[in-house]
């Protein structure tokens, strides 16, 4: 890399606009949505996709919702052409919604999309031509008169081959490729100069799509221009803008964000950023950014593992694990403070009557996109106490005291810096089986006991194997628990009660109850135990067992 990088490189221009007003407005609304995964999306893959898979994403994006979806690109050989006039005149297309293709500004190109969409109801014919100075100086050799020419000579075949087809409702778009590198004063000037052979109204307006083709400032410029293009293109309300971003500096969902902020109508992108380089605008996440500010944004991502596995299926790629919203990890978390306060932030959910969605490190609700609280959470050696807890109780329904979950994440820490990996809920499960429950190494093990009351007291006698062999053992106390305890110290296990709580596991003829006993020991440790059981008072005796066990 060069230290002086001002050498070769040049920052990008400011746009003089003084009074913008986009910084300080809200997006309210959600845009028109175009798909572009069949077209733009389709020839960024290393294996295009076949028409089984094009169909297949298809009806994925019908599914979705996507009212404007760019098909294809009839011209780019027979079987793009063959896939796109099969659709036309399957009958498969909704009514509700308007296919798209696309076209470079050349009589034979135009006239065979044309062809490809014949006895379409309604269609969009998308015509483009690069305007920017690089294009002109080194790809073309043009002046701007003769870029000018090449878009209002496209236009003119698509009026044209429009009238020669008069069943269908046609609409227009036109695209000054690498808009975003290019001169605003000649960009408009090509758009209004096609404005004037395409006649569009108010009630049939052209789509002028304003793509950062090559993403090039930050996304505060792309704004910039969208307004200022607002501003001054002729007949605005007989325009409807669209923005089509890349995301070469990694920033194509924040320029679209602000280019709708600017004024921008239409939003042209791929499901999960797929597309050439680094890729097309995110349309889920940009959608979903939306959807966590309150606006519905017409998309239905409710199953959201679905569309990964259409997506994935078709591209032959994979969703990044931490992509926003839809990645396998966004809904997890393994560091012990982070658990804490998801755990935390569900508890105050499922408590309040209020349905305002207030759960820390989750923008949004994981129920909403189809996937369970189950997946929130997972342990590794970065996970702490609430973490673990949160399995157990998701897993197994126990919910742990506070103290105890302290206990128990020492055992956990142990077994995950042992194995080196994450550990799943059976894992969990397995090493608090041997931490706290009954096992056949344990001293004390329950036979069978009674209870009996008197002046008072109550006194506890109990059948218990002590080290393999079968043992009466007695004790009296106030209540259940200080006689079970009094027995223990006549076996020369003294204990002293620090803390005990119960829940019931489960609801009906089917639950089970959990007993949770902290103790302290005759030299000052602090020791648990956990009895399960359908009756509640075996639980307690067996959470005591389990205490002097590990006393």
């Amino acid at each position: 890399m060069l230290r002086d990088p001002s050498a070769k490189y040049r920052p990008f221009p400011q746009v003089d606009l003084p009074d913008r007003q986009w910084p300080s407005r809200t997006i309210t609304r959600p845009p028109r949505w175009l798909s572009t995964d069949m077209r733009d999306g389709n020839q960024a893959l290393i294996d295009p996709m076949d028409s089984e898979k094009k169909q297949r994403f298809f009806d994925l994006l019908v599914k979705v919702g996507v009212k404007e979806i760019e098909i294809g690109f009839p011209s780019a050989g027979q079987t793009e052409f063959d896939y796109i006039s099969g659709l036309v005149r399957s009958g498969a297309i909704p009514d509700d919604v308007t296919v798209q293709v696309l076209t470079q500004s050349r009589r034979d190109l135009i006239e065979r999309s044309f062809e490809s969409l014949e006895g379409a109801p309604k269609a969009i014919v998308h015509l483009y031509n690069a305007v920017s100075p690089a294009w002109r100086k080194i790809v073309f050799g043009m002046s701007r008169d003769e870029i000018r020419g090449i878009a209002v000579e496209g236009a003119k075949i698509l009026r044209d081959e429009a009238a020669k087809r008069p069943g269908t409702a046609w609409h227009f778009e036109y695209s000054p490729e690498t808009f975003s590198t290019a001169e605003l004063d000649f960009s408009i000037e090509v758009c209004a100069a096609v404005m004037d052979v395409l006649r569009p109204t108010a009630d049939k307006p052209i789509i002028l799509n304003l793509p950062a083709t090559v993403e090039a400032a930050t996304p505060n410029i792309y704004a910039d221009q969208i307004e200022y293009f607002g501003r001054n293109i002729p007949n605005r309300d007989a325009v409807v803008i669209s923005l089509h971003t890349h995301n070469d500096r990694g920033t194509g969902i924040a320029a679209t964000e602000l280019g709708l902020l600017a004024g921008a109508d239409r939003v042209e992108g791929c499901l999960f950023g797929n597309g050439e380089r680094t890729g097309n605008v995110d349309l889920v996440t940009v959608a979903l950014n939306m959807y966590t500010q309150g606006i519905d944004p017409g998309l239905d991502f409710s199953d959201i593992d679905e569309v990964i596995r259409t997506v994935e299926y078709c591209n032959a790629l994979p969703v990044h694990p931490r992509h926003p919203y839809a990645g396998e990890l966004v809904f997890t978390a393994f560091s012990g403070s982070h658990q804490d306060a998801i755990k935390k932030g569900f508890a105050s959910q499922e408590a309040r009557n209020d349905e305002l969605w207030e759960v820390p490190y989750l923008p949004i609700d994981p129920a909403d996109l189809g996937r369970s609280y189950e997946a929130v959470i997972r342990v590794n050696s970065q996970s702490g106490k609430g973490g673990v807890a949160w399995v157990l109780e998701q897993d197994k329904g126990l919910k742990l005291p506070k103290r105890l979950q302290a206990d128990f994440s020492r055992h956990v820490q142990a077994l995950a810096d042992a194995t080196s990996r994450e550990l799943n809920a059976g894992d969990i499960w397995t090493a608090f089986e041997g931490a706290y429950l009954p096992n056949g190494s344990d001293r004390f093990a329950l036979v069978d006991y009674l209870e009996s009351h008197a002046a008072g007291t109550r006194q506890f006698i109990g059948r218990i194997a002590v080290d393999g062999e079968e043992q009466s053992l007695s004790g009296r106390g106030n209540g259940l628990i200080s006689s079970v305890l009094d027995a223990l110290g006549a076996a020369g296990v003294p204990l002293d009660v620090i803390d005990y709580s119960e829940h019931a596991i489960g609801h009906g003829s089917d639950a089970q109850a959990a007993a949770y006993l902290e103790c302290r020991t005759g030299d000052g440790r602090t020791v648990f135990g956990v009895g399960i059981d359908s009756d509640v008072a075996t639980a307690t005796v067996r959470a005591a067992l389990g205490a002097a066990n590990r006393a």
